[in-house]
């Protein structure tokens, strides 16, 4: 699936108007290509995207799932606690502009909000959110390794002294889960793997 015609081509589905998407596009396309954007950028959305594709069709409403993938990083600051509260507020306010309905976008931005704390939700869809944007963890080595290395780079205003305790925190805490992953499907996909990652890198940080 291709980044650009997905999206397009979901706010034409409701706008019904090809120049609003376009707007939209460009739109999201500055956000994701700011200035230290060195993970969460677009890459992170079509290696989302990618993943997801699989399993869309599984989905309770994959019209706004989708927009969730779009916008959950749309407000992205390292030194924010505010992110995901203020890409579901950004959102809503696109949403609502192209006639998405209502019930839909407050489904959306639930989705986006649970990006804060990746606990598993009772609603399946957002589950499958959740993986997709985690499955970097369950990556190649290679993969893996640069997405560390484009995590510190955003994280680059803070000395190794505070980065790395904090970094050494999230990964305990994923590692204490009894499932990182919520779905069946990237369980058995990304399940091992993100274990083995996790745990190399924490080791790394330790020395």
């Amino acid at each position: 699936m291709d980044l650009k015609d997905t999206f397009c081509g979901l706010v034409v589905k409701y706008a019904n108007n090809e120049d609003k998407a376009i707007e939209l596009w460009q739109e999201l396309k500055e956000h994701y290509s700011a200035k230290r954007r060195y993970y969460h950028n677009l890459m992170h959305l079509q290696y989302m995207l990618n993943v997801i594709e699989p399993v869309l069709h599984k989905a309770e409403d994959a019209d706004s799932l989708l927009f969730a993938l779009f916008y959950h990083d749309f407000v992205y600051d390292a030194t924010s606690k505010q992110n995901e509260e203020n890409s579901a507020k950004a959102a809503a306010e696109r949403l609502q502009a192209i006639d998405f309905p209502e019930e839909k976008i407050v489904l959306c931005s639930q989705h986006i909000i649970a990006t804060k704390k990746h606990e598993t939700s009772d609603c399946a869809d957002t589950n499958l959110l959740l993986d997709a944007d985690l499955s970097i963890l369950g990556s190649s080595k290679e993969e893996y390794d640069a997405y560390c290395r484009n995590i510190r780079k955003e994280y680059g205003l803070y000395p190794d002294l505070v980065y790395k305790p904090g970094r050494r925190k999230v990964i305990q805490h994923f590692l204490k889960m009894e499932n990182i992953f919520k779905t069946v499907y990237f369980r058995e996909k990304f399940g091992l793997k993100a274990r083995s990652n996790l745990k190399t890198e924490l080791h790394m940080l330790k020395s």
